[in-house]
This record gives C-alpha cells, sequence and structure tokens, in this order.
C-alpha cells in the first residue's frame, strides 16, 4: 500500500446547497493512521450511518478496533474488496467511507450470520422490523424513498438463496448490492458491523431518504453465436465439470484457441460467457481453473445451462451513457454508490484505461468497490456496474 493524505468531499445538492452526505478516503498503510484520517476528514456532521469499503490487506483486527475508536456512537457497516472507488477514481490499497446525514437519511444495519441457515420466515421478520423502524423515524415515507442495500461474503456460495429470500417480501423497493471480495487471492472475504469483522454473513441496510435516487444495474458484453453447453456440474459449489462433454477448463481453451495454462483472470474477464433468462443474457463469470480441470464460477451454474460466449465493447461509453441518463432524470448525482466486478476493472487496466475510467467515476461522485458479484433485485450477478445514484432533496 502506498502512503498518501486522506481527502473528504462533501455532496451538496445542486438546488437546495443541503449537504446530505460526506465522503472520505485513505490509502495510508497503518490501519490506526487510515482510521484517523478518514475520520477528521469527515468532520463533525451527525451522520445516521458510516459504510466503508477497504483492501484485504490490512490487519483487519486493528483496522476494526482503529474504526471503533473514531466513529464511537455511529453504526459502521463495511467489506473488503478486490480494489476500490474513491473520490478520486480506483485505487487500491486502502480504504473509503461515506456517511449519510441523519437529517435526511434513516438507515437501520443488519448482520445475518450462518447464511445456510437462513430462512424464509427470518427474511420476513428482518424485512419487516427494518421497515417498521424506518417508517418511525419520519425522514420520509417509505413507500417510493426507500432501497435496500446489500454486503455478502462473496466466497459463501449462499448469495443466491439470501438475495431471493429477502425480495420476496421487500416488494417494490429496490434491492442492490455487492460481493465483498479479498484482492482476487479467494481465500478469505470479510464483512463488518459492531466492531469486528466476520465471514459467512451479510450485511442488510434499509436506507428511507429524502433524496431522489435511482437504482441501475449494466453491463457490456454481446453475444455471439457461439454456445458451451454445462454437461456436468456441482451447483452447490458453482463448479462445471463439463462442457460440451469435454472437460470444462478444455472445452473452455479449446473455444479460445489457448493452452489450459493461459487461462487467466484477465483471460476471464476479455472473453465472458453469459445465460440467456427470458429475453436477457446475463454474465456468468469463471473464478478458476481447478486440479481436475473443472472450472469454478463466482455466481450460480447448473448441468443444462446453455452458456453463450460473448465479448466486451464499449465499456467506458456505456458508463458515460448510463451517467447522462441519470443526470437527465434526478439531477447530477451528489453520490453514486457503486458496486463494479472486478472482471470490469481488469478489462479497463488490460486497455491502459483506469485514469480515463477513474475521471469518468470521479467527475460523477462516484464511491464504491471492486467486487466478486454485483446484487440487483433479488439477483446475483457478474461483469456488471451495478449500484444507486442519490441525486437532490426532493421531498
Amino acid at each position: 500500500m502506498q502512503q498518501s493524505g486522506s481527502e473528504a468531499v462533501l455532496a451538496i445538492s445542486p438546488t437546495s446547497q443541503i449537504q446530505t452526505v460526506v465522503t472520505s478516503a485513505s490509502s495510508h498503510p497503518v490501519p490506526e493512521t487510515a482510521a484517523l484520517e478518514i475520520r477528521q476528514a469527515m468532520g463533525d456532521q451527525p451522520l445516521s450511518q458510516v459504510v466503508f469499503f477497504c483492501s484485504n490487506d490490512y490487519d483487519l483486527k486493528r483496522l476494526a478496533s482503529a474504526l471503533t475508536r473514531q466513529f464511537e456512537g455511529i453504526d459502521v457497516v463495511g467489506c473488503t474488496t478486490a480494489g476500490e472507488i474513491s473520490p478520486d477514481g480506483y485505487s487500491t490499497g486502502g480504504i473509503t467511507v461515506i456517511g449519510f446525514s441523519e437529517s435526511y437519511f434513516t438507515v437501520e444495519a443488519a448482520l445475518v450470520t450462518d447464511l445456510a441457515n437462513f430462512s424464509f420466515q427470518d427474511a420476513q421478520a428482518l424485512v419487516h422490523s427494518m421497515l417498521d423502524n424506518c417508517h418511525d423515524q419520519h425522514v420520509a415515507p417509505v413507500k417510493g424513498h426507500t432501497f435496500a442495500l446489500t454486503l455478502l461474503d462473496g466466497l459463501s456460495v449462499q448469495e443466491e438463496r439470501f438475495l431471493q429470500l429477502l425480495n420476496a417480501h421487500l416488494g417494490s423497493i429496490p434491492l442492490l448490492g455487492g460481493s465483498a471480495a479479498d484482492n482476487m487471492y479467494h481465500r478469505k472475504t470479510h464483512v463488518y458491523q459492531n466492531g469486528k469483522f466476520h465471514t459467512d454473513a451479510a450485511i442488510l441496510l434499509m436506507v428511507n431518504t429524502a433524496c431522489d435516487f435511482e437504482a441501475f444495474s449494466i453491463h457490456h458484453l454481446i453475444e455471439t453465436e457461439e454456445k458451451l453447453v454445462v454437461t456436468e456440474a456441482d451447483a452447490a459449489e458453482r463448479r462445471v465439470i463439463e462442457l460440451n462433454a469435454e472437460p470444462a477448463a478444455v472445452e473452455y481453451a479449446r473455444a479460445l484457441d489457448l493452452p489450459i495454462e493461459a487461462l487467466t483472470a484477465e483471460v476471464f474477464a476479455l472473453n465472458p460467457l453469459t445465460v440467456k433468462l427470458g429475453d436477457q443474457f446475463y454474465p456468468r463469470a469463471i473464478q478458476k481453473v481447478n486440479d481436475d480441470l473443472s472450472l469454478s464460477f463466482y455466481c450460480a451454474i447448473d448441468t443444462g445451462i446453455v452458456l453463450t460466449r460473448s465479448q466486451p465493447e464499449r465499456i467506458l461509453e456505456g458508463l458515460n451513457e448510463l451517467f447522462d441518463g441519470i443526470s437527465c432524470r434526478i439531477g447530477t448525482p451528489q453520490l453514486v454508490l457503486g458496486y463494479d466486478c472486478t472482471f470490469r476493472r481488469l478489462e479497463i487496466a488490460h486497455h491502459g484505461l483506469c485514469q480515463q475510467a477513474s475521471e469518468i467515476l470521479k467527475r460523477h461522485n462516484v464511491i464504491g468497490f471492486n467486487t466478486y458479484g454485483e446484487q440487483f433485485n433479488g439477483m446475483h450477478l457478474n461483469q456488471t456496474f451495478t449500484g444507486v445514484a442519490l441525486g437532490g432533496v426532493g421531498f
């Protein structure tokens, strides 16, 4: 991690000049110093919630203690990443933070552990309790002014089930989020609440706000005619054993005209696969090649699924088009909370576009992180840019 100072950006509603969120970041490698820098930069505004995204390179126990000291009396949640999006765009090896003003946001936060045993009844009780608490705070009516955010252990293999259970009880409330990462090590990913980092866990945030907002999810992949049929899979482990009745890694490498040893994360990012659900194609990202030549995926996979080879195109143009549309609908965003797949960042780096991408993200006030998967309205996704844009105070 490189040392540098911290920074803070105050997000102001363009129409009313009301300060509603504050962001800060630090790339200092010492946890105590990084926590001090971000806290000092955020000032003394009363906050209802703090959300952070941090590098897995930190000593997480020390960082947890430091954050507890610096944000005493404020609820703090967060997760580890495969890269951060700070007020200056893409960054690595640091921590980036969002604080929500208590005057314009009621935020209810809950930690869910033991994801495999989280039930339909658990989801119902949790969602209804959080919505009742939001209603009691009187910041804004719940209907039309509330969205839900998730942070999930990105190696739990429980994302699809957890999201479906939550979405069943949220009705018209948008649900979006990201899967925690660990700098592409694929060992342990963590979420944070109550002064501790957790695995096999998820954070749910219910955000009720007086600000206008728009939830979104985009990808930049175009399907081709080449198909790869999953002829054998271990769905519980998200592992494809055979494609087209051949060892999965062998068949995928053949399709790319590459040797198996050339299959890396960058190759997976540049040669994506998608699955058709209804009339839409959704990316399914490969995580790694296993010793038995099977392929592990970041997202749900099963025997019989037809995967389509796809091609990435116009990744920065897609970002610009997204933000142009959002600005037309809700005004210039004061904050965009962005969950950006790590494969998108690998692709951007491969093409030497990091500076241009960072300029776009900075210009549109994006704060977030690079994920092992994204969530949108009950679906677990890969290779997308998903998030929520906050406009001015509209209530």
